[in-house]
Parts: structure tokens; C-alpha cells; sequence
């Protein structure tokens, strides 16, 4: 007896579209920039809500993005092994596709004017040049994704400049120590970049893409992976070699769930395999924001 593919309706293919496993790279920067203010008494609810909204805009409109200017480079191809990209599936039209991309970009772009209001004109630079990043990612004549630099601006993005971002509009200067705890942010959220694009390797040098790890190669992208998580948990020991406190060490309690990924992706070849792991890596980075967080506060 044959089965039948369940079709997929349209609120679906948005909702794949935006690749909602990947959000909490939005979240966990902004949640340790609010942490840092609030250890200093400066905690602002309603530009941190705002942060967090516009951050999380922004992660999706780059999502609609990729999967729109992938599409059209011909770079999501049937031999992909990641999960349906919607625009070459044919799921959403392209011309449907740019439109999602400017309601998402409009909105953060809304929420962006609060915060400049609350902020300045530094706001200003950093909402512009994100939403030109999260083009350019794969859009444009030359995007910087398909040239290898794709792990760079993600460090930088949701590194220094979300988390740093976040403590600036609370307290309108940046510190050391959020400088530091950026590190570990932009690391871990590269790190699930770096999952992706291993798990796209054969099929993004196939279409001309040639990511950091087409140009790594498997042991390199491996390797890559695990400099970046130990950068993270470096992270906790320099802000307790400043403060003193053991509480900033609070991170290390998902070091056991750190090495699980670590094993699997040093094995890991099948794209299930590595979609799991790419899932475990977003919600590590979370984990990892939210102990941070809790022991900058204690």
C-alpha cells in the first residue's frame, strides 16, 4: 500500500522558511547584553524587548534572504542534504519571496527607530549595516558567503555587535567585560554556521560556493568547530580571572552537552546526523547565554 507525502501549505513554508531552530542565535546575544547591564544596575526593559524583537526580525529576514538569493544562484540543488529550502523547492514564489523580505527587513527597520530614539545614532549603523550583512550574506554580485567570509560577519554580528549593541542601549557605553562575553556569543553562533556549511560541503562546492569549509575541507571544518567552542568556554574563566566571582562560571555546567556535539560532529558524515547537531549547537548557545547570564546577575 503506497503512502502519501503530506502536501505543505502555505503558513508552513513560511514557517520552514524562516528556520525557526536557528533562532536562538537571535536571543542569546541580546539575553547576555541585558545580563550585563543588569549586574550594573542598568537594566531597561522596554529597549531590551525592542533589542529582541528587532534581533529576532533580523534573523529571519536573513533567513528569507538565503533562501531566496540561494535559490536564484542555483546553490540549493537536489543533491542538498539540509533541510527544504522553500524558494527551490517552489514552495513560495521568488516574487513572494522579496515582498516577505521587506515586510521582515520594514518591521525590524520600525523597530529600529525606537531604539535609535533611545540610542543614537550609533543604533543607526549598526541596524543599517545588519540588514545590509544579512543581504549581501548570499545577495548581490559577490556575496560574501560564497567567498568565504561568511564566518567572519556572523562572529562579528553576533558577537561584538549584538552583544555589545544590547548593553549599549541600557547604558550608553561599552565595557570590557562585555566585550569578553561577546566572544563566547560570536563563537558559538559561528559555530553553527560552521555545522551548516559542513554539512554542505559537497553540494556547495558543486554550485560554486565556496565557503570557509569548502575551503577547509571536512578535518579543517572540524577542527574550526571545536577552536570555536573552546573560545567559548575560555570565555567564563577570563571574566572570573577579572572579577573573582565563580558564579561567571555558571556556563560550564553544559560543557558535558559542548562535548557530546564535539564527538558527533568529529564523526558525524550523514545529513541527519549533522541537522541534529546543528540544532544541538543553537540550543548550546542559548544554554550557554542563560547560565552566563545567571551568573553575571549573581
Amino acid at each position: 500500500m503506497s503512502t502519501e507525502v503530506p502536501s505543505i501549505t502555505i503558513p508552513q513554508a513560511w514557517v520552514m522558511a524562516s528556520r525557526p531552530k536557528t533562532l536562538p542565535a537571535a536571543i542569546s546575544p541580546v539575553i547576555v547584553g541585558a545580563a550585563l547591564a543588569a549586574a550594573e544596575g542598568s537594566f531597561a526593559l522596554w529597549p531590551v524587548l525592542a533589542a529582541l524583537l528587532a534581533a529576532l526580525l533580523l534573523q529571519i529576514g536573513s533567513n528569507l534572504a538565503n533562501d531566496y538569493f540561494d535559490a536564484l544562484n542555483g546553490a540549493d540543488t537536489t543533491d542538498r542534504i539540509g533541510p527544504t529550502r522553500v524558494t527551490a523547492a517552489g514552495l513560495i514564489s521568488p516574487a513572494a519571496m522579496r515582498a516577505g523580505m521587506g515586510v521582515v527587513f520594514g518591521l525590524a527597520a520600525l523597530v529600529g527607530f525606537y531604539l535609535i530614539w533611545v540610542a543614537g545614532w550609533p543604533i543607526l549603523i549598526i541596524g543599517a549595516a545588519a540588514i545590509l550583512a544579512a543581504l549581501a550574506y548570499t545577495g548581490g554580485p559577490k556575496p560574501f558567503g560564497y567567498i568565504g567570509l561568511g564566518d567572519l560577519f556572523v562572529f562579528l554580528f553576533f558577537g561584538p555587535i549584538a552583544v555589545c549593541g544590547t548593553y549599549y542601549l541600557q547604558t550608553l557605553r561599552i565595557s570590557t567585560d562585555a566585550l569578553i562575553a561577546s566572544l563566547a556569543m560570536g563563537a558559538l553562533i559561528t559555530a553553527i554556521l560552521v555545522v551548516n556549511n559542513l554539512r554542505d560541503i559537497e553540494s556547495d562546492r558543486a554550485a560554486g560556493k565556496h565557503t570557509l569549509a569548502v575551503r577547509l575541507g571536512i578535518k579543517g571544518t572540524r577542527t574550526e568547530y571545536l577552536l570555536l567552542i573552546l573560545v567559548a568556554y575560555a570565555v567564563p574563566l577570563l571574566l572570573f580571572l577579572d572579577s573573582g566571582s565563580p558564579w561567571v562560571l555558571a556556563p560550564f555546567i553544559t560543557l558535558s552537552r559542548a562535548w557530546q556535539l564535539i564527538t558527533t560532529i568529529h564523526h558525524a558524515t550523514d545529513g541527519p546526523t549533522l541537522n541534529a547537531a546543528l540544532a544541538g549547537t543553537a540550543q548550546l548557545s542559548l544554554l550557554f547565554a542563560i547560565t552566563l547570564s545567571v551568573g553575571l546577575l549573581l
